[in-house]
């Protein structure tokens, strides 16, 4: 069998399946648990047969390796990542490659890089989108790290990637230290985002009309043929027709409240240092948080008076008008997160090709869809866009269901149907159009009680000034910054 071109350590579900990939792409893969037993399941079991060396220790995997050395981790966030690597390092030579393929929070991938280098090592910190099939089929790979590990690993990672239409990698490098995994973060992001106003769409379709699951099932179906062709809402299609052996309905069946691992708020986080209006993916995740309170809700219900409106409308019309505001929302959400990832570019010195990242997500991750296409062309057309909406195609596309959006939030909160991720998404379009926001108001509230200061639109930008409002404060300002 000879060496292994790269070695894998944890052979929990995605591990498992990558390793596969890769065999299956004509690759020898050197494997590693740190609970040996899975190992040999694996190797007696779906791994039976093919060019995959099972190994019983770090040093066995390391050794059963070509130079340069590709070993990728795929454990747990956290800090089993650091210990791993500390583990690994001994038994490394100069310019040998680690790659962590987990979840991992990208301040954290960036002190690794600069700690594996350090030692003489190059590292990669990679997101890898797709759940289960996708490491098997073909994943979505955004790594960063070390440059000069790229050619290396490059050859690898391309094969196993999914691929577009036309045959291109949903894989390429994305920059330096954190750089991948923060782009991955954002995926997740708009994954709750997307994930979010689709459930909203469903509570509208079903709180509000009435449809029943049979009804929905017809309408995502129907739209999964045009511009919100993608795999979230095809599997939204297929839940809405899924019956169990007793013939129940099992999304009547699941409690209404939801999990998070963390992904989410982490965008929010770096959203919030970056100072970028991420309002749709941080609506999302507060309706997570919200939807877990299940009991208080519950109790909440009982108590707390709802509307006496009902939905007085024709029913196609509004569905044809939830169609839109769900498209015009998608719109604004992915706008935001590429205002996250170009603020962050400049932050942290990265050179991200954004219509790169919209062809990495077009297949093989949780969010692929042909909306992306749009996106990467946008991009090609104008590579320094500074917001999605201000593309021709995009401006247009909202412009023909703003009165649609409208209707429908307008609809969701004279019914009392929360729709948090819509309604914020519209609230963040009609700021970003408006010439003149209220924020002078606030900065003379600021200006009265801490003296803060304010800027003027007689004097340009960057000279500021106070106003002693009471006659008693005084002329001494406080300095300005922006946290």
């Amino acid at each position: 069998m000879g060496k292994g071109q790269i070695g894998l350590i944890g052979l929990a579900v995605m591990g498992e399946n990558l390793v596969l990939n890769m065999e299956s792409k004509g690759f020898t893969v050197a494997v590693y648990n740190r609970t040996i037993a899975k190992v040999d399941k694996f190797l007696e079991g779906r791994g039976k047969g093919k060019n995959i060396i099972g190994c019983r220790s770090i040093a066995e995997l390391c050794a059963s390796l070509r130079s340069p050395r590709i070993v990728m981790m795929m454990v747990k966030a956290g800090s089993a990542v650091d210990e791993l690597i500390e583990e690994l390092l001994p038994h490394l030579a100069p310019g040998d490659i680690l790659i962590d393929g987990g979840n991992s929070h990208f301040p954290d991938t960036a002190r690794r890089t600069a700690r594996v280098e350090q030692d003489g090592k190059l590292y990669i910190g990679t997101g890898v989108s797709g759940g289960e099939e996708g490491a098997l089929l073909g994943p979505s790979i955004m790594p960063g790290g070390s440059p000069a590990a790229w050619p290396h690993v490059k050859p690898i990672f391309q094969a196993i990637a999914a691929k577009t239409g036309d045959g291109q990698p949903c894989c390429d490098w994305v920059g330096e230290n954190g750089a991948g995994h923060f782009v991955k973060m954002v995926h997740n992001g708009i994954e709750y985002g997307d994930m979010q106003l689709i459930c909203e769409t469903y509570h509208l379709l079903r709180a509000a009309l009435g449809l029943s699951n049979a009804d929905m099932h017809a309408v995502f179906a129907e739209w999964n043929r045009g511009e919100l062709e993608s795999y979230l809402i095809e599997i939204t299609r297929d839940i809405l027709a899924y019956k169990n052996e007793e013939g129940e309905e099992v999304i009547d069946l699941i409690l209404d409240a939801a999990g998070q691992k963390g992904t989410g708020k982490w965008t929010v986080i770096a959203a919030l240092d970056a100072g970028q209006p991420l309002t749709l993916i941080s609506e999302a995740v507060f309706a997570r948080c919200l939807s877990a309170m299940k009991e208080e809700r519950v109790a909440a219900s009982a108590v707390l008076p709802k509307p006496r409106a009902r939905f007085a409308g024709r029913k196609a019309s509004f569905v044809d008008d939830l169609r839109r505001a769900l498209y015009a929302s998608k719109i604004a959400s992915y706008a935001q997160g590429y205002q996250l990832m170009r603020a962050a570019a400049k932050d942290y010195g990265w050179n991200l090709n954004y219509g790169g990242i919209a062809l990495m997500w077009r297949g093989g991750c949780i969010i692929r869809s042909v909306f992306l296409d749009k996106i990467k062309a946008a991009f090609d057309r104008a590579p320094d866009l500074p917001n999605l909406l201000l593309d021709p195609f995009f401006k247009e596309a909202v412009t023909n269901a703003q009165t649609s959006w409208r209707r429908v939030a307008s609809t969701a909160v004279a019914l009392g149907i929360p729709a948090p991720a819509m309604t914020s998404a519209l609230a963040y379009y009609d700021s970003y159009r408006h010439e003149r926001l209220p924020a002078n108001l606030l900065q003379a509230q600021r200006d009265y009680f801490g003296a803060h200061t304010y800027e003027r639109v007689d004097k340009p930008r960057g000279q500021f000034f106070h106003t002693n409002w009471t006659g008693r404060g005084g002329e001494t300002a406080a300095s300005t910054y922006t946290v």
